[in-house]
């Protein structure tokens, strides 16, 4: 078969493009991947772990968290702004007060901790 095959063309360049899907899926799952391993690692402290259980059961303000875990207000608030940055906890201000609760992907996450306790 020579080079000048125009089936041979084809066959090739749908080879080439089946490697860059391929390469296109792949970076994708790394992406994936990565974002999973920043989020856990947000979380992968048992201070930030309780914060989340807690949070499933529904909004809490600064202060009610930190008389649950037993904790200054600059220590939670640390702990807060790591889920808050990692996209984990969302915060409503009313007032003075900040309020935080979970966000889809921190409810997610509860479920799976919850579900390691069992």
């Amino acid at each position: 078969m020579s080079t000048t095959d125009p089936l041979a063309k084809t066959g090739r360049a749908r080879a080439s493009q089946g490697k860059a899907k391929a390469a296109s899926e792949s970076e994708q799952r790394l992406k994936k991947a990565q974002r999973a391993a920043i989020l856990l690692k947000q979380a992968s402290d048992p201070t930030r772990l309780q914060v989340i259980q807690s949070l499933a059961d529904g909004e809490r303000h600064v202060g009610a968290l930190c008389d649950l875990l037993n904790q200054t207000q600059p220590a939670v608030s640390h702990h807060l702004a790591l889920l808050r940055h990692g996209g984990l906890i969302a915060a409503r201000r009313q007032g003075k007060n900040n309020f935080y609760s979970l966000t889809t992907a921190g409810a997610v996450l509860a479920k799976v901790v919850k579900g390691v306790g069992s």
